[in-house]
């Protein structure tokens, strides 16, 4: 089963502890869902960006969590 992670990080790359703990996703899609749900509360608890990874290849990123970037 593949798995799908993100990597929480402040603007300068530096990984961050999410203030919202995801689960391992078994889709991209679950993911991508997870994140639109969660995004704020994340940039309130200190991330910037995000990545997404399948297993150890990052499909993309930087993401950002600020809306007007």
């Amino acid at each position: 089963m593949t798995a799908w992670k993100w990597r929480f990080e402040k603007a300068d790359g530096t990984e961050v502890q999410p203030a919202v703990l995801p689960e391992e996703f078994t889709t991209q899609g679950d993911a991508e869902s997870w994140i639109g749900e969660n995004w704020k509360e994340l940039r309130e608890g200190g991330a910037d960006q995000v990545r997404l990874f399948e297993e150890t290849d990052e499909i993309y990123g930087p993401m950002s969590l600020h809306a007007d970037a």
